[in-house]
């Protein structure tokens, strides 16, 4: 039977729910075919965050150049978001990149593999990511994750309509005076805060490993996916972590313009390889 991808999005979303409200005590192979996960703590988030500093100064320059690509999208995102009186979208535009996080990372994730194995990991090596025999389901879970950050962009439109909307506000201190003066703007805040923390948390559990183990393995789209659940399963406390730094890195990255991006980025790129390599039995 053919999918369409929009039906192919909506699954991979409700496998990984049904998967991540799941009991079971059994943690090293919990699906045949699977491969077996680690417990993880803090000391190996910090390990895989001091491997991705070491790659990001290794490639430095290049790695930067690669990435300046982050930053001029967000810039130009916002600029329409102002133009287009779209103002209440400014704030979901820039907080839905830790949605598309993980397919932002691949070409990062490509180039920590290739310097792990002794091979060439400039910026041109990243672009070898669409040489790999599994880019379609590269492509497949990049469009699922795409899909994501268009639902939560429509849930954040909703949220304001029926808070502080449906009209557009008049000017900028207009908006920021009736988000933090009136009930309406603290519902609305409350209410995003709320939604973009179940979209992160999908994000995450479906997108945690998924994208370096298509890299590393020969497994298919489902058992990346699966395997990237049964991750956060086996170390909610720590991957909640791990997702917290990812949201303080991305928030502290865009405060300068979105310029901080150019070094947040790629270090979190490269340490989400180690984090894999750290957290996936091979």
């Amino acid at each position: 039977m053919i999918r369409t991808p929009p039906g192919w999005g909506a699954d991979v979303i409700t496998r990984a729910y049904r998967s991540m409200t799941l009991t079971s005590d059994v943690d090293s192979r919990e699906t045949a075919g699977t491969p077996a996960v680690r417990r993880i703590g803090g000391e190996d988030l910090r390990w895989a965050l001091n491997r991705g500093w070491d790659d990001f100064k290794a490639s430095r320059s290049d790695v930067v150049f690669l990435c300046v690509l982050y930053p001029a999208v967000g810039l130009v995102l916002a600029r329409l978001a102002f133009g287009y009186q779209m103002l209440p979208l400014v704030f979901p535009l820039a907080s839905g990149f830790a949605l598309l996080g993980p397919l932002a990372a691949v070409g990062l994730n490509e180039m920590s593999r290739r310097r792990e194995m002794g091979l060439s990991a400039g910026w041109a090596d990243a672009f070898k990511v669409f040489r790999s025999p599994s880019i379609h389901a590269i492509a497949l879970l990049g469009l699922a994750l795409m899909m994501l950050f268009v639902f939560w962009l429509l849930a954040a439109q909703i949220i304001y309509n029926v808070t502080l909307g449906p009209k557009p506000p008049i000017s900028v201190d207009a908006f920021a005076h009736d988000l933090l003066h009136t009930r309406a703007g603290v519902a609305m805040a409350f209410a995003g805060c709320a939604t973009g923390f179940v979209f992160a948390a999908v994000a995450l559990a479906v997108g945690a490993v998924s994208f370096p183990m298509l890299l590393d393995r020969k497994v298919s789209l489902e058992t990346a996916v699966t395997t990237s659940i049964h991750v956060v399963r086996r170390n909610p406390v720590t991957m909640a972590k791990w997702g917290i730094i990812i949201t303080l890195g991305l928030v502290a990255g865009s405060i300068p313009l979105l310029l901080g991006l150019m070094i947040v980025m790629p270090v979190l790129g490269h340490a989400t390889w180690h984090l894999y390599r750290r957290v996936v039995i091979s």
